[in-house]
């Protein structure tokens, strides 16, 4: 069996091994890590070599932490990395490379058809009738797109959104308030097979399958990073969250809004920003926070989301696509009877 597991940020990291009555043997570890002194690498084996195969990944971090000289300098790598990419391994993960990828950047939609489009395309992937793809959005209107757990009452001033012509619509997957005003901001989705993310923790999951943003961001000359559990952010402040959510189709959505340009004081008044939710963020201004993508660079939204389809097909390669009139029409069915129900957006009030 062999693994691979490129750390976020670090190196990649390499393992082969057998499994034989249920345990792991013929265990090898490699990689363009960084590792002193030399015998740290025979202890890793050493350690990885007889446990169960159905060891959890932190048993076998455990295993090599303890294992490990204790002079022992790991650059690049962790005893965690080592753990995912052994259960990659067993768990008989792919790679981006794996898969022809498809690109689609189309026509505006409505924001619930582009939230059923999210749905739709997620369990198309995950039935094997389409392959796995980028979708980038573009936007007809402003609107709020609140987390699937969250309560409206509590997120958003619906007076104040209504002043503004923003609609007010629920996701599938959790994690905070995007605020989405027309033209400002940069969302991005990925449709992908689990297996991608196999023996990933959701915390792994969500940095490794934004790395080529950073990667791009970079590019560019943002000083850009990943911050865990899911914001995407500078010295200068955050650029931008992602979101996730595993279907039972065996696909995974994973969807990033990052602020292009923005109206913060609009922020304000629209998002009800509560002192708790700051008080651990270092500043008192929810505008402050986020520091928008126009600023950093200079250049055009349609200049960065190039580089970044660029960069993505660099990587991985991808192939351009659209959206077809069967998921459109089903997405439109979803927005129906699920997206712009008051049953949907209020099931948390």
């Amino acid at each position: 069996m062999h693994g691979e597991f490129k750390v976020p940020g670090g190196k990649l990291v390499v393992v082969d091994l057998e499994v034989r009555d249920g345990r792991i043997a013929d265990f090898r570890l490699a990689g363009d890590f960084f590792l002193e002194p030399d015998s740290a690498l025979d202890a890793i084996d050493g350690a990885v070599n007889g446990l169960p195969a159905d060891s959890d990944a932190k048993t076998i971090a455990r295993a090599v932490t303890d294992a490990l000289p204790a002079e022992s300098v790991l650059l690049g790598f962790s005893a965690d990395s080592v753990a995912t990419t052994v259960r990659r391994a067993i768990g008989q993960a792919t790679t981006w490379k794996d898969y022809d990828w498809q690109l689609i950047h189309g026509r505006a939609f409505d924001p619930n058809v582009q939230l059923a489009l999210d749905q739709v395309l997620t369990e198309e992937v995950g039935e094997g009738r389409r392959k796995p793809t980028l979708r980038i959005w573009e936007w007809q209107k402003p609107a709020v797109i609140i987390g699937s757990f969250q309560s409206v009452k509590n997120e958003v001033d619906l007076e104040n959104a209504a002043r503004y012509g923003f609609d007010v619509v629920r996701r599938i997957s959790g994690g905070g308030a995007m605020f989405m005003d027309a033209g400002s901001i940069i969302t991005y989705s990925l449709y992908a097979p689990l297996e991608l993310v196999a023996g990933m923790s959701f915390a792994d999951s969500y940095a490794y399958l934004d790395e080529w943003v950073i990667t791009a961001l970079k590019s560019l000359g943002i000083d850009a990073s990943y911050v865990p559990l899911n914001d995407i952010a500078s010295p200068a402040g955050k650029i931008g969250g992602a979101a996730q959510k595993r279907l039972g189709a065996g696909a995974v959505l994973h969807h990033v809004t990052m602020s292009y340009d923005m109206d913060g004081q609009k922020m304000t008044e629209v998002l009800r920003i509560g002192r708790e939710k700051m008080s651990d963020k270092g500043t008192k201004s929810a505008a402050k926070r986020v520091d928008p993508l126009r600023s950093q660079t200079g250049l055009s939204r349609e200049q960065i989301i190039d580089r970044m389809t660029q960069t993505f097909t660099g990587l991985y390669g991808a192939t351009p696509d659209e959206v077809t009139d069967a998921e459109l029409a089903r997405a439109e069915q979803l927005v129906a009877e699920k997206f712009a129900t008051p049953e949907w957006l209020y099931r948390v009030p």
